[in-house]
């Protein structure tokens, strides 16, 4: 089935990804596809009666679970760095620019 990914900057993207996919599946093909961090990843599924929020206990869970179908619209958003983390980088101004 063919998914609609929206990343909190408004941008759009599509995922291809098996009917029985897992929550899992879903993230790896988006980390593959657009080189993410799976492991920050927070979906919100866009439903007509209300939005869900899946949680990382639910990667085992299928799709369908959470009533994703073909041409379902998902929210991308991402937990913040902690300092430990390999991809968390903090900027500092140059002395000379502080003035």
């Amino acid at each position: 089935m063919k998914l609609v990914v929206e990343i909190l900057t408004g941008n759009l993207f599509y995922v291809q990804v098996e009917d029985d996919a897992t929550i899992d599946d879903l993230k790896k093909e988006i980390e593959g596809q657009e080189n993410l961090a799976r492991e920050r990843m927070i979906l919100i599924v866009d439903s007509k009666d209300e939005n869900q929020l899946i949680s990382k206990e639910d990667d085992g869970a299928s799709l369908a679970d959470f009533g994703v179908q073909d041409g379902s619209h998902i929210y991308l958003f991402f937990n913040p760095l902690n300092i430990e983390s390999p991809y968390y980088h903090l900027f500092t101004l140059p002395e000379s620019l502080l003035g």
